[in-house]
């Protein structure tokens, strides 16, 4: 039983903290409350933003500091603190509290109720057309009001707290007694003697955030010192560099940030633009000490469901992406900021660019540059020569599909790429990247993340003067060649040649790379060939690990018993006007 009291006592006196009791009936003055300054934001790519909030906070007459602001963090990484000396934080209450706000009056029945106790001549509208209109003077005394309380008391149980509820009338002391006059009667009103308050006081619900502090012995100062952190999807920087190049091998590069801000206002805040995203595993769950009412309804830069969600985020990028418009969204243009490689289960390091004295308004945007340096790079020709079905799957393919098939085949092309060395003090980002030389563009691409002592290709465009023809032959089949688990399989051997023709009027350094379905057997000019696993490796020129036509056939159990995919790779320099031929064998099982 004693330590059923104790326990009781210690429940009482922990839900008591914080100082003497405010009454009920209190409504907390605006005046007293105050919005906690952002001291320091980390902002990522996909729109989360880690803010500290710190400053002097004024204190009210229970000790508590009670904030005009309410966040919707992420679940579980809310956390307020006192840097008080005297006063130690003991709980933070969020709800809805009555809060007294001065505004300036606009209209007649403003002004009265803000000049309660003053001396004034009132002209009544007349009730008949004829009649003349009534004037008196008098002292305004009050305006019949049913408190908060009352209407509360006369509520259904639980009705949750009420506003007041002012009434249609007010009265006035006159010489000939208290009259009660409708606010509606009245014609004009005349201030005579004193000031005219230009201001009447109103109550409103207010969602509030209440720091509950323990003073312990000491008298509650006017203000203490607060703060508080949280993660919240709303902030959001958008990376782009622009490329220079000088034609002999250097590379100016500059880089920027587009500044999103849709959470909150930012004064002289130090800024923190991260490469890179932790895991938060409850980012799409909101704390229960922010309200879901109060979530900010977010531009398409912010939306979970928009294809520009996934562009330019934080996980690292495929090495093709469509800078398309999201159809149907009015009236600002949606950007396509990049595809994310959600199943690649790579990330891009974390790196931070720290930016002070950043002032950004909720709902504005910003850009500003980051930093320069410089980078090493090299002219680079590629061509990526992708492997198309066999014959005997082509034979069962509708005349679509086999005209994809063609356009496959023929649209193989030189692509004329710079290739940069990434030897400076920070890594990539994924992000546009407008490449120009002698002040004139020549492309824009999508820079994908490159580590400090990585390489990264930049498409320029096609190398239209370099020539490519491709020729493939069936030089041998063999019927049964091969028996397995009592079933006979035939062998088809192939034959095949890239010739490349340089019609520039210098050499160039082409690298060549042909996949073939089955298996490879040789490769001249040096070349070298491998297989591939198409479960994790890019088998197909176009980044994936089955080219798109894959599934357009039912590909039987032993098929990979027997062949796989190829890949054979070529470095070859092309002299001014010469052609080479790249030849190579394969073979392929079929049953």
């Amino acid at each position: 039983m004693c330590r059923f009291v104790r326990l009781v006592v210690v429940c009482v006196v922990a839900l008591g903290l914080g100082g003497g009791p405010v009454r009920a009936d209190q409504a907390e003055p605006l005046s007293a409350l105050a919005r906690m300054p952002v001291k320091e934001i980390t902002v990522f790519k996909d729109g989360h933003a880690f803010l500290m909030h710190q400053g002097k906070m004024p204190v009210n007459a229970a000790g508590n500091v009670v904030m005009d602001y309410l966040p919707s963090p992420v679940l579980g990484t809310f956390w307020p603190f006192s840097a008080e000396k005297n006063a130690k934080l003991t709980a933070v209450t969020a709800g809805q509290r009555r809060v007294q706000v001065d505004s300036t009056a606009l209209n007649l029945r403003s002004l009265i109720e803000g000049n309660i106790g003053g001396f004034v001549e009132i002209t009544e509208i007349p009730y008949a057309r004829e009649a003349a209109p009534l004037k008196y003077r008098g002292t305004i005394q009050s305006i019949p009001t049913r408190t908060g309380e009352e209407l509360e008391a006369n509520s259904p149980p639980n009705g949750g707290e009420r506003l007041p509820e002012k009434g249609n009338v007010f009265t006035i002391k006159t010489t000939e007694g208290i009259k009660v006059v409708s606010f509606e009667s009245v014609k004009d009103i005349t201030f005579l003697a004193g000031e005219l308050k230009s201001k009447s006081s109103s109550e409103e619900f207010r969602n509030l955030l209440t720091l509950k502090l323990d003073w312990a012995n000491n008298k509650p100062t006017k203000e203490a010192e607060m703060g508080l952190f949280y993660v919240q999807r709303g902030v959001r920087w958008i990376p782009s560099y622009r490329i220079t190049l000088d034609g002999k091998g250097s590379a100016a590069v500059k880089f920027q940030a587009t500044l999103i801000n849709e959470l909150t206002d930012l004064q002289d805040v130090t800024a923190n633009l991260v490469i890179g995203v932790p895991t938060f595993a409850f980012q799409g769950t909101t704390d229960p000490i922010g309200f879901q009412q109060t979530v900010a309804q977010l531009s398409q830069y912010f939306r979970q469901d928009s294809q520009a969600t996934g562009y330019l985020s934080n996980a690292l990028m495929s090495q093709t992406a469509r800078m398309t418009e999201l159809p149907g969204v009015a009236p600002v243009p949606v950007m396509d900021l990049g595809p994310e490689v959600a199943a690649s289960g790579r990330s891009e390091d974390l790196f931070i660019f720290t930016v002070k004295h950043v002032t950004l308004k909720k709902g504005q945007r910003m850009v500003m540059p980051i930093t320069e340096f410089t980078l090493a790079y090299k002219d680079v020709y590629t061509l990526d020569i992708p492997f198309a079905p066999p014959k005997e799957v082509r034979g069962n393919l509708n005349t679509e599909q086999q005209r994809q098939i063609a356009q496959l085949l023929a649209g193989s092309k030189v692509m004329h790429k710079v290739r940069l060395a990434n030897k400076s003090e920070y890594p990539l980002t994924t992000a546009p990247a407008l490449i120009l030389r002698d002040d004139r563009i020549l492309a824009q691409g999508l820079l994908t993340y490159t580590a400090v002592g990585g390489s990264v290709d930049l498409p320029i465009t096609s190398a239209v003067d370099i020539r490519v023809k491709k020729t493939d032959t069936e030089t041998k089949r063999t019927p049964n060649a091969v028996d397995w688990q009592g079933n006979q399989y035939g062998r088809v051997d192939l034959a095949g040649t890239v010739t490349l023709t340089n019609f520039f009027k210098v050499a160039v350094d082409v690298e060549v790379t042909r996949h073939v379905l089955g298996n490879v057997l040789s490769a001249d000019h040096d070349g070298k060939w491998e297989m591939v696993n198409v479960l994790e490796d890019n088998a197909d020129a176009d980044g994936g690990p089955y080219p798109y036509w894959w599934n357009w056939y039912g590909w039987p159990a032993w098929w990979n018993h027997f062949n796989g995919v190829g890949r054979i790779t070529w470095d070859v320099k092309l002299e001014p006007g010469k052609s080479v031929d790249l030849g190579y064998t394969w073979n392929y099982y079929w049953r």
